[in-house]
């Protein structure tokens, strides 16, 4: 088995964060969203992961930090979004030059799931491709998602909807599958007219006939693609507490909500209300309410609430 993960968008939604950062190499908690999906890897599976050539240089830095020697980054030549071949043309471009034959773990590098991914494996049939599904608790919430309705055996995929007006189940489809060696060929027969469409692999085998199974989870997933789902990510996974790295300092600071502190970051005489400040940064006498602060920036006496500030800002009250 091979792992492919997808991380070449260019994230717009979350700029000036991502403007010169590739969204799964955000912080959360203080490691990279990558970085857990990477961990959850068995040791004896190679991983692929999928990017551009905008974004090489922070994956290349990423992997040098890396405990395993396994884990490729495959460079997409595109410098624009317009430019590139598709989610679904990549891993097919992948599939072929790299002549492919075996299983794919087939991930998405933003979002973060709590599931054991060795126990996802496991559940794989031979020759069935795999999805994994998050109960999500409510139809309502899943409105925003697409939803997997599966049978009564509550195993096997017999359709998916895309954002219904009207849910017929909480589960949603996530970034997270398995394709069997077989099932490759029609991925990138697929591909060819549905270069974006990575979702739409599973209802084609549908199509043409083949089983598809769903792994259905409840632990926290987490699909980071704007602001508010970036924070409320942050918040679910520390908590209502301080996370504060342990070569920064905060001084004479009141906080609520979560706060985390990445490394090498001086806080004094602030007021602090969920709030995520990234690394080597100096904040004195502000006020900060649900924002997210980038690496090298120094704020004193300002007060923002809702914002995302770009890395090395400089913000002082006259």
């Amino acid at each position: 088995m091979q792992a492919f993960i997808l991380a070449g968008g260019f994230a717009t939604r979350l700029w000036p964060l991502t403007e010169k950062r590739a969204k799964p190499l955000l912080p959360l908690a203080g490691k990279p969203i990558l970085s857990y999906l990477v961990e959850s890897i068995p040791g004896d599976t190679p991983i692929t992961v999928s990017t551009n050539a905008v974004l090489a240089g922070g994956f290349e830095e990423w992997q040098k930090t890396l405990d395993r020697s396994d884990v490729s980054i495959l460079i997409e030549d595109t410098g624009h979004d317009d430019q590139k071949l598709g989610a679904l043309g990549a891993v097919a471009q992948w599939i072929t030059e790299q002549h492919i034959e075996d299983d794919v773990l087939l991930l998405t590098g933003d979002n973060y799931c709590g599931f054991d991914m060795q126990q996802f494996i496991k559940t794989a049939r031979p020759e069935t491709a795999l999805l994994a599904a998050h109960d999500i608790g409510s139809k309502e919430a899943a409105k925003a998602f697409g939803t997997v309705i599966v049978g009564t055996d509550q195993k096997t995929i017999e359709a998916f909807e895309e954002k219904p007006q009207e849910p017929k189940t909480s589960l949603v489809s996530t970034g997270f599958s398995f394709l069997p060696a077989s099932a490759l060929p029609i991925l990138v027969e697929f591909a060819k007219a549905h270069p974006d469409n990575v979702g739409g692999i599973f209802e084609e085998l549908l199509r043409q006939g083949k089983s598809v199974d769903c792994f259905i989870f409840e632990e926290p997933w987490f699909d980071i693609g704007s602001f508010e789902s970036y924070l409320e990510a942050t918040k679910a996974f520390v908590g209502e507490k301080m996370l504060v790295d342990e070569t920064s300092t905060m001084e004479n600071t009141q906080c609520q909500g979560t706060v985390v502190l990445g490394k090498n970051t001086q806080v004094k005489n602030c007021e602090l209300d969920n709030v995520v400040i990234f690394e080597d940064c100096t904040i004195e006498d502000c006020v900060l309410r649900d924002c997210i602060i980038d690496n090298h920036c120094s704020l004193s006496g300002i007060d923002l609430t809702g914002k995302m500030l770009r890395t090395e800002t400089v913000l002082t009250q006259n």
